[in-house]
């Protein structure tokens, strides 16, 4: 679909982008360019490129396509440097968690000699570098592109059709609308996952409680393991709609600590039921855009090959595994798995083929 392509920053996104790139043969050639040599070695043996670089302008002076998988706040840098080192034509586009200003930025230094396409794939996880890259990352993944007025139509239909590709779900929003949409979702949930962090560690317990945190704890603040770089940048450049979001959560809060403050019982109870209730109703998969996922409980013991067979058992009878997940694990004893099926009728027949095996299961409504 492209002839060469140009990576600029090999970490998580950038290195899952040229594996995923490579893998499905979208790409002839794909010149990776970073500044970190650990990332430029396993991108390069791992099969995400087929050349490495340390020189900006080598990587994007010949490239029909640029990726800009770097820290947001450093995407307007890199623009200037490589806006006279582009062939004519060449699509720009970048992976970045802030819109807005990017595009912005991109058309004015780029101008209509090289489109400007801004990207956001809504896919990652809070490890960081090459090492974490995925070329199935995008997969069923949304992946936002922010098509602005001086968007240019053309590059916008062949960096759709490159992330259709990879196997992304494509969404269309304006850049003014992703920044709302991710300051809500996205940034806020960082923001309240590091001040957590922060909050606990300064108690006068912190180092117990650190050292005794459970389940709830881990998952709440699991993303504030993200890139410190990465995250205060997108802070910055959202910086309006991030305090906006931050308003509307410091009042839920001040409500929740009201009811609390006068020991409101009902007030509490009808808070949490409502949260519960909106938490429970959250497809796996969003509703409207990707199909929901019916779902099969299994509990198993623990012992080697226990995926294995599970999945060899369900696909030995053509049933297929939309996903999987290890729920909870208990070395020694056993554990329970989360199995997702596209179809109503294929949880139907994963049951009753593991109910006929004698394995405990249950449906998810």
């Amino acid at each position: 679909m492209i002839r060469r392509c140009a990576i600029i920053g090999l970490g998580l996104i950038g290195g899952s982008l040229g594996l995923a790139l490579n893998e499905r043969k979208l790409a002839g050639h794909i010149c990776g360019m970073d500044t970190n040599n650990l990332n430029l070695e396993m991108a390069l043996t791992g099969g995400a490129v087929h050349e490495t670089t340390t020189d900006l302008e080598y990587a994007v002076k010949n490239a029909d396509l640029v990726f800009l998988s770097i820290p947001v706040g450093a995407i307007p840098d890199i623009l200037k440097k490589i806006s006279g080192c582009l062939k004519p034509g060449a699509v720009v586009t970048d992976v970045g968690s802030t819109k807005k200003m990017i595009v912005e930025r991109a058309h004015a230094i780029l101008g209509a000699e090289n489109p400007f396409v801004g990207g956001h794939p809504m896919a990652g996880a809070e490890t960081s570098g090459f090492n974490g890259a995925d070329p199935h990352l995008f997969e069923n993944a949304f992946y936002l592109l922010t098509p602005a007025r001086r968007t240019c139509p053309e590059a916008l239909s062949t960096v759709h059709r490159l992330v259709r590709g990879m196997g992304a779900m494509v969404m269309e929003i304006s850049p003014e609308e992703h920044e709302l949409i991710t300051a809500a979702v996205s940034h806020l949930p960082h923001l309240v996952a590091a001040a957590l962090v922060g909050a606990v560690t300064k108690m006068p317990v912190g180092d117990r409680a650190l050292a005794l945190s459970a389940g709830g704890f881990r998952d709440t603040t699991r993303v504030a393991a993200g890139s410190p770089e990465m995250w205060r940048d997108i802070f910055i450049t959202n910086r309006d709609r991030v305090l906006q979001s931050l308003s509307f959560f410091r009042s839920a809060l001040d409500d929740l600590e009201s009811a609390m403050t006068s020991g409101d019982r009902e007030k509490i109870y009808n808070i949490l039921d409502d949260a519960s209730r909106v938490r429970r109703e959250l497809p796996i998969k969003s509703r409207g855009y990707l199909p929901c996922v019916y779902e099969v409980v299994v509990t198993v013991p623990d012992r080697p090959g226990i995926i294995a067979m599970l999945a060899g058992m369900l696909g030995k009878a053509g049933i297929n595994i939309s996903e999987i997940e290890i729920l909870r694990a208990r070395e020694g004893y056993g554990g329970t798995i989360r199995i997702g099926f596209a179809t109503r009728d294929e949880q139907e027949q994963a049951y009753n083929l593991l109910r006929a095996e004698n394995i405990a299961c249950r449906r998810k409504a």
